[in-house]
């Protein structure tokens, strides 16, 4: 079992990107799927979340729509929409799955956001 983040790069403030999340060997759809970010010098923090039952969880600090979450069934991937980001959003963003307890973490997509 495994999830693999990709589509991070480099975006100018105010931009959007969408980064990926491929899940392999469980069904994403089963269980709960995480964002995660770790800007440098900081904590690894939660971002937002897509549960079973299709319910978004905004983490603190994560409340507005900036950040929103989105999954694809057929592809079995996970989706993580950011808008108007700024440069305190650089960080190497991560994909979580827990499943049944275990989590999965992927190895991260990092997302630099500057002119």
């Amino acid at each position: 079992m495994e999830v693999v983040e990709s589509g991070g790069g480099l975006v100018q403030p105010g931009g959007s990107l969408t980064l990926s999340c491929a899940a392999s060997g469980f069904t994403a759809s089963d269980n709960l799927i995480q964002w995660w970010r770790q800007v440098p010098g900081n904590e690894r923090e939660p971002v937002v979340g897509l549960d079973s039952m299709n319910s978004i969880l905004h983490y603190k600090g994560f409340t507005g729509r900036r950040f929103t979450v989105s999954r694809d069934n057929a592809k079995n991937m996970v989706y993580l929409q950011m808008n108007n980001l700024t440069p305190e959003d650089t960080a190497v963003y991560y994909c979580r799955a827990n499943i049944r307890g275990r989590l999965i973490w992927g190895k991260g997509t990092l997302v630099t956001v500057s002119s």
